[in-house]
């Protein structure tokens, strides 16, 4: 599993340009995995050996920042798995995406105890209530692994949580959806038909895959085809308006702000793709 070799190769050779040598190796499409499983692990060095501090950073600054998105992503789980503050880590992060950090946590919290996901929740929104969508947007994530892509599945597994949370599970959703590229069609668009009111912020998620993908240069034929189905726009055009809606944004560091870039790309989606 790339996740697991990004990781286990970070803690037993956590120097920048090793590291980077034994991540480039995996396959391309799987290689965003390895990113974020070696940020997990640096991000834990960072935190548990504090006399040297800065792996972290360091990757980011450097073959990293194309992988941008997983690395924070993997952060997240490296807090999640330490309980740590989380306000010390994410203000060393980009002010707006820092927040994916809570989307690991969110991730972790659903695929490590899919049974009580909610007290991971309470943790993060000492941060503000708009953090607790975020984290809501990474346990959607990890529902898609812990149902196994079922799409027959999810709609029922998100019909659990109140009403309030079902829009940003279903954000998560499509993320993961359009990034690992394990759906047919025909799957893809059952879920497309069973999400109903929400069809808007699956179509944010798969947009966001589509940008993580396009920023690492490991596009594939199946975030395409799952942007295609899910928004109406192939990856490139997804991932532009992406790009777009962060334009003009604050950079503030508050999860508001974070929030209303997701809330913009739905807008242009709706606008220019006619997606609902």
């Amino acid at each position: 599993m790339a996740f697991l070799h990004g990781y286990n190769t970070a803690l037993s050779s956590p120097e920048p340009t090793r590291l980077v040598v034994a991540l480039d190796a995996l396959p391309s499409e799987r290689r965003g995995y390895g990113f974020e499983g070696a940020a997990m692990a640096v991000q834990l060095l960072d935190t548990l050996i504090p006399w040297r501090r800065g792996r972290f950073a360091e990757l980011l600054a450097g073959a990293g920042s194309r992988h941008v998105y997983m690395m924070h992503v993997g952060a997240g789980w490296a807090m999640a798995r330490l309980r740590s503050q989380l306000r010390p880590v994410m203000e060393r992060c980009d002010p707006l995406l820092r927040w994916l950090v809570i989307d690991g946590y969110g991730f972790h919290e659903g695929y490590f105890h899919p049974a009580r996901p909610t007290a991971g929740r309470e943790r993060v929104r000492v941060l503000g209530d708009a953090a607790g969508c975020v984290f809501d947007q990474g346990l959607g994530r990890s529902l898609w692994f812990v149902h196994g892509a079922d799409v027959r599945v999810l709609p029922a597994a998100v019909a659990q949580f109140d009403e309030t949370r079902r829009a940003d599970l279903w954000s998560g959703i499509g993320l993961a959806c359009a990034y690992t590229g394990a759906a047919c069609d025909a799957n893809i668009k059952t879920l497309a038909a069973a999400v109903g009111s929400h069809r808007a912020h699956l179509a944010q998620g798969a947009s966001f895959a589509a940008e993580a993908r396009r920023l690492a240069g490991n596009e594939t034929r199946s975030t395409d085809m799952a942007c295609r189905l899910i928004c109406g726009a192939s990856a490139q055009q997804a991932a532009a308006i992406t790009q777009d809606a962060r334009s003009g944004l604050p950079n503030d560091g508050r999860p508001e702000t974070y929030q209303a870039w997701r809330a913009a790309i739905r807008d242009l989606l709706a606008r220019e793709r006619a997606v609902a």
